[in-house]
């Protein structure tokens, strides 16, 4: 087609036609997880856990609309489709950088907030509510399997909850560094907030490794849509 590279052309199709897949794909998988229980229960998804699922839905349907733009900006050689998806991306980028440069600036206030959530909960292993007592067994399941104790404090954190069955330590199997003493019997030592923090910062390489995969391939998608405007414009 004269005026416009088929190499740039059908590039940016199959470019933004695998974007659309990996949004329909997020979309797809975070819909389902939204209204199967079965799925909620086979990947430990609680309540306070769902609105993580409802942000993958809003990102999911926002990358098969710009998918969807670029790959018709493409084939039809339309010069406003592309610019739509243009813009698109340029604003999810500048969020990615903004949530970044606010992520680095406040941190301080995040760790702060961190630790308030992590003494509400606290509060909810001495609580009596039925909601407490659902969290307190959920969160025994979650000491066992991580073998730690209490959040902040360790088994102190139980108060008058506290009994022999409470993240109990078997010393003959176990580590003596994994158990300590409390009340005369056997806990784990280690306190799961610690447990928490040392996941977050050990997931935390690959977090930035996607966001910078992520980056990179934006700036590819803006190089591609950009090109191929410019080319039309000069058809």
């Amino acid at each position: 087609m004269a005026g416009v590279s088929s190499c740039m052309k059908y590039s940016m199709f199959i470019f933004n036609f695998l974007f659309w897949v990996c949004g329909s794909i997020i979309l797809g998988v975070s819909i389902w997880i939204r209204v199967s229980e079965n799925a909620q229960q086979e990947l430990q998804i609680e309540s306070n856990m769902l609105a993580g699922v409802d942000l993958l839905i809003a990102v999911g349907s926002i990358i098969m609309v710009l998918g969807f733009l670029g790959c018709c900006g493409a084939i039809k050689e339309s010069r406003c489709m592309l610019l739509l998806f243009f813009i698109g991306l340029l604003l999810i980028l500048i969020l990615q950088i903004t949530g970044g440069i606010l992520g680095a600036v406040y941190r301080s206030q995040i760790e702060t907030s961190l630790e308030e959530t992590l003494q509400r909960s606290v509060n909810s292993l001495q609580g009596s509510t039925q909601e407490d007592k659902t969290f307190q067994e959920n969160f025994q399941k979650f000491e066992n399997t991580n073998q730690c104790c209490g959040l902040l404090n360790g088994a102190a954190d139980w108060g008058k909850k506290f009994g022999p069955n409470i993240c109990a330590c078997d010393v003959k199997n176990s580590s003596p560094d994994l158990c300590t003493t409390y009340k005369g019997y056997n806990v784990y030592k280690t306190p799961c907030g610690e447990v928490m923090l040392e996941y977050i910062k050990k997931h935390l390489l690959i977090i930035m490794g996607i966001a910078f995969g992520l980056a990179f391939i934006e700036i590819l998608g803006l190089v591609f849509s950009m090109s191929l405007y410019c080319q039309i414009q000069r058809k």
